[in-house]
């Protein structure tokens, strides 16, 4: 029995060790290469468009209203934010249901691996993959996977889709106000249209635009720069 149990260990490791390998290599390839798709464009129920382009090539307040938008501590943490996975758990026990991921790098990981249902398990899993991102990827490499992944439509994946679908034009020549309407569809992309926002959705642009000019043209240098 002993023997039995120690073979069902020794298979479990080879098991976890071997996939740990994969993803570190997976990880290690796409840190070079543009991902030719994510397991969320995988599940659309609407057919997909999606086009890369390098975060070299965008206009440095694209990327700036994203952070200002959905993660403003992007530069600072290591991947996870640990007090809003406590209040995700708090409102749980409440009975309001687990909230979205809380920074970009675990909205990259969820995109790219996840799928977009909500659980402990998958908050866990989420978790440990946005660090393997930190760890593997940086921080440069992050916000551009993200800005090229995110869904911004029904079926519309990255801000160079988005941009032509909704301006007509590459979003290296998106406005600082095109920006800021862009970043606000991320958290409901496919209810949300920058051309019929609600007043609640324009005065988001406006709030983003002001935290765009705290945060300064120069908050995301030292992480394109690198």
């Amino acid at each position: 029995m002993a023997k039995r149990n120690t073979n069902l260990i020794s298979k479990l490791w080879f098991i976890l060790c071997s996939f740990l390998l994969l993803l570190a290599l997976t990880l290690l390839t796409f840190r070079f290469i543009p991902l030719p798709t994510s397991a969320f464009m995988l599940q659309s129920p609407y057919p997909v468009t999606q086009k890369w382009i390098s975060l070299e090539k965008l206009p440095p307040y694209m990327p700036l209203a994203v952070v200002a938008s959905e993660d403003q501590r992007f530069p600072q943490h290591y991947g996870v934010d640990f007090s809003a996975i406590i209040d995700s758990i708090e409102q749980y026990d409440d009975g309001q249901g687990l909230r979205g991921a809380s920074t970009i790098t675990q909205q990259t990981a969820k995109n790219i691996f996840l799928s977009p249902s909500r659980s402990f398990i998958r908050k866990g899993l989420e978790a440990g993959l946005a660090t393997s991102l930190e760890l593997i990827w940086g921080k440069k490499r992050i916000l551009e996977v993200y800005l090229n992944i995110a869904e911004f439509g029904k079926g519309i994946y990255g801000v160079e889709a988005a941009s032509q679908h909704y301006f007509g034009k590459s979003a290296s020549r998106l406005t600082i106000n095109q920006a800021a309407q862009l970043a606000v569809l991320l958290p409901s992309p496919r209810t949300r249209d920058p051309h019929r926002l609600t007043p609640y959705l324009r005065q988001r642009v406006v709030w983003i635009k002001q935290q765009m000019q705290q945060l300064g043209t120069g908050y995301l240098q030292p992480i394109i720069k690198v």
